[in-house]
């Protein structure tokens, strides 16, 4: 079963929830939103990358009290004292808004990403990938995606075997290796919706019985431990998560394995790449999508 978007669902009112932090308090605040809203959008809020923007959709009422407890342990944690902003927001207008901004999507040579409302067959000559367009809705991350993908094309002659999508998400880069590659995929996210998520996607996608979806912090999950090393891992996060995670990458990536790193702007890339290659990764492509960049790194045999 697709699963549901959050306008079929809900015919009482909409409210979009919206903050803005700088960068680094990112992973934190979007955890407040999550907790009420089903998708939360990451988006630039100003010209010098410093500052993000979250914007969210929930029913009008709903979890009050633990979106505003949640929110005073964020700005106790961090000290940043972060506006809520509030905007009614028409359910159907949404959900018609959503469509028009997700069309059938061609990535690469052989991808296509189409939302469960689009009608007639799937190009044939594609790997096509279902998602609902609820789930895609400002997801602020078409470029990191996209470039996963293609770099994705790019790898496959390796032929991986041991494959982790670390911070999943929807699952999209984890259902393209399995598609792909027709391997099994161990996909992790901190978050539990994302990993409910993922789970109903493959399903929808045929690829329930290769993808093992598992809630888990990071590198410290048991499970990712258990299945290292990895021959490809994926993660599409932002840069400085990415950077303080790269020491895990290299002990957890096999002799020659493959790691693509995707989430940061093309002006972070520098960054994130001597974060990877004080631990003896090297570069081998960077790809650009608009103000995106991705990262495909090796580990030395």
């Amino acid at each position: 079963m697709a699963p549901r978007s959050i306008g079929r669902r809900h015919a009482s009112a909409l409210e979009t929830l919206s903050i803005t932090v700088e960068e680094e308090y990112v992973p934190l605040f979007e955890q407040v939103l999550m907790c009420v809203c089903e998708t939360v959008g990451i988006f630039e809020a100003d010209d010098e990358q410093k500052y993000w923007r979250l914007e969210g959709v929930k029913d009008i009422g709903y979890k009050e009290d633990e979106l505003e407890n949640a929110l005073a342990v964020a700005r106790l944690l961090t000290g940043c004292d972060a506006e809520l902003v509030r905007e009614a927001t028409e359910a159907e207008g949404w959900l018609a808004r959503t469509y028009e901004s997700f069309p059938q999507q061609n990535v690469g040579k052989r991808f296509a990403i189409r939302g469960t409302h689009l009608h007639g067959a799937p190009d044939q000559s594609r790997l096509t990938i279902t998602l609902d367009a609820g789930i895609a809705f400002g997801s602020g991350e078409h470029g990191s995606t996209r470039g996963c993908l293609r770099a994705l094309e790019m790898v496959a002659y390796r032929k991986p075997r041991h494959i982790l999508d670390m911070g999943c998400g929807s699952g999209i880069l984890a259902m393209a290796a399995a598609k792909l590659l027709h391997r099994p995929v161990l996909a992790v996210d901190i978050e539990p919706w994302s990993v409910r998520t993922a789970k109903t996607n493959a399903r929808l996608n045929g690829q329930g019985n290769l993808l093992d979806c598992r809630f888990g912090n990071g590198w410290n999950t048991n499970q990712v431990r258990v299945k290292a090393p990895y021959d490809l891992v994926f993660a599409n996060i932002l840069a400085r998560p990415l950077c303080r995670m790269a020491q895990s990458l290299a002990l957890n990536l096999a002799p020659n394995g493959t790691a693509i790193l995707a989430g940061l702007l093309y002006t972070q890339a520098n960054m994130v790449l001597a974060a990877h290659r004080r631990q003896g990764l090297v570069l081998e492509r960077l790809l650009r999508e608009g103000d995106w960049a991705t990262l495909i790194l090796r580990k030395r045999g």
